[in-house]
Formats: structure tokens, sequence, C-alpha cells
């Protein structure tokens, strides 16, 4: 099951998968957007909530990312040799 999910996983991140950069510039896009709205609204509470949003979606999202970036190493990585 293992080599199928790794197989499987190096078709997407040589395909389908967003950049790191890509990722947290959108993420922050987002936000930003967000922010300055609220900021034009004189809304400082919710000011507050997006930046802390922010960060603590950002965190997550890197969290992720590096994980998404050790299976891709180790699907590239060639593993120990079993023995039969």
């Amino acid at each position: 099951h293992f080599l199928l999910l790794t197989s499987h996983f190096s078709l997407l991140t040589s395909h389908c998968m967003r950049s790191r950069d890509q990722i947290l510039n959108n993420l922050e896009a987002t936000y930003r957007e967000q922010y300055t709205r609220a900021k034009s609204d004189n809304q400082a509470r919710r000011m507050e909530e997006l930046d802390a949003g922010y960060q603590r979606d950002q965190l997550m999202l890197e969290v992720l990312l590096d994980v998404r970036d050790l299976l891709a190493t180790r699907v590239l990585a060639p593993g120990p040799q079993r023995k039969s």
C-alpha cells in the first residue's frame, strides 16, 4: 500500500502541487484583502482577529508544507533494500 501511495504522491507533486511560495503568497493576499477592508471600516477588533488568524494559519500551512516536502523527499529518495 505504501508503494502505491508514494507513486501516486509522486505524480501529484510533479504535476498538480503549487509551490510553497505560491501557497503562502495566496494566504497573505487573502488576509491582506480582508485586513484592508476591516481597516477602511475602522474595525480594530476584526483587524486583531485577522492578524491572529493569519499567524495561526501561516504556521499550520508551513507545518503541512513541511510534511508534504518530507513525503516528496521520501518518495524520490531510494529506501533501504528489503531482504526476501
